[in-house]
C-alpha cells in the first residue's frame, strides 16, 4: 500500500519527527508498504478558492495528486490557537471529497498544553469524516514535553502509543482492502 506520512504545518519539528518515528515502525510491519512523507513546508500552497485543480500552481497539483493516490494516512499536526494549521485545511480544501474515502487513517499531534488534544475530536475527525475515512480510535497527542529542547521524542510512553497506533492502522489497512469500491 502506498501512505502518505503528511506533516501539515509549515514551522516547527515535532510533528516531522513523529512520523519518522512512525516510519519506523511501519517498515517493521509484516506486509511491506511504499511511505513517502511530505511536509507542507517544502510546498508553495496557495489558498484555495473553488477553481479547478489544474489551474493550481505545480506544488498544489503536485500535493493534491499525491493525497489523492495515497491508500493510507498518517497525519501529523501542530495546534496552533485552539485549531489545526490553516495549511492543513487549506489542502483539505483542496482534495476531492471521494479521494479518501474508506482509506485508513491515523492522527498524530503536538500541543503546548494538554487540553488541545479536543482540537483532534472537535475540528479534524469531523473533516475526516466528512470524507468518510476510516480514522483509527487510537490517535497519539503529545505535548512539549515529551520533546527535548532540540525537538527530540524522548517520551517512552509515547513510543509505546505510537507503535499501539502502527498495529491499529495496519489493521484499518487490511480492512480498507476488503472494502468494495463504489460503482
Amino acid at each position: 500500500m502506498k501512505i502518505l506520512l503528511l506533516n501539515g504545518t509549515i514551522v516547527g519539528k515535532k510533528t516531522r519527527t513523529l512520523l519518522e518515528e512512525i516510519d519506523k515502525y511501519i517498515e517493521k510491519l509484516p506486509q511491506s508498504h511504499d511511505t513517502k512523507i511530505i511536509d507542507l513546508e517544502n510546498f508553495e500552497m496557495q489558498f484555495v478558492d473553488g477553481r479547478p485543480a489544474e489551474q493550481y500552481n505545480e506544488d498544489m497539483q503536485t500535493l493534491i495528486k499525491e493525497v489523492e493516490d495515497a491508500d493510507a494516512y498518517v497525519i501529523a499536526t501542530p495546534i496552533f490557537q485552539g485549531s489545526i494549521p490553516g495549511t492543513l485545511k487549506n489542502l483539505f480544501d483542496a482534495v476531492s471529497p471521494l479521494a479518501m474515502r474508506y482509506k485508513p487513517v491515523s492522527i498524530v499531534a503536538n500541543g503546548g498544553t494538554l487540553q488541545h488534544h479536543l482540537v483532534i475530536e472537535n475540528q479534524l475527525k469531523p473533516i475526516l469524516n466528512y470524507f468518510r475515512c476510516m480514522v483509527t480510535p487510537n490517535y497519539v497527542y503529545t505535548h512539549t514535553n515529551h520533546f527535548s529542547t532540540q525537538g527530540e521524542l524522548i517520551d517512552e510512553d509515547v513510543r509505546n502509543r505510537l507503535k499501539e497506533m502502527t498495529r491499529v492502522f495496519n489493521q484499518y489497512m487490511q480492512m480498507s482492502q476488503e472494502i468494495e469500491p463504489d460503482k
